[in-house]
């Protein structure tokens, strides 16, 4: 969905697209966040 978005506001310059791949680049750092804190909560128990 993320490639979609960018390869949408490319080529017609579209904000919307570009919010878009903006708010799955967000989303996808907070889950590659909460994915460590867990490995690294497992760990410690």
């Amino acid at each position: 969905m993320r490639d979609f978005s960018w390869k949408y506001f490319a080529m017609t310059g579209d904000v919307g697209a570009y919010l878009l791949y903006r708010e799955s680049a967000v989303i996808g750092e907070q889950d590659t966040d909460e994915g460590e804190s867990d490995e690294h909560e497992e760990a410690c128990e």
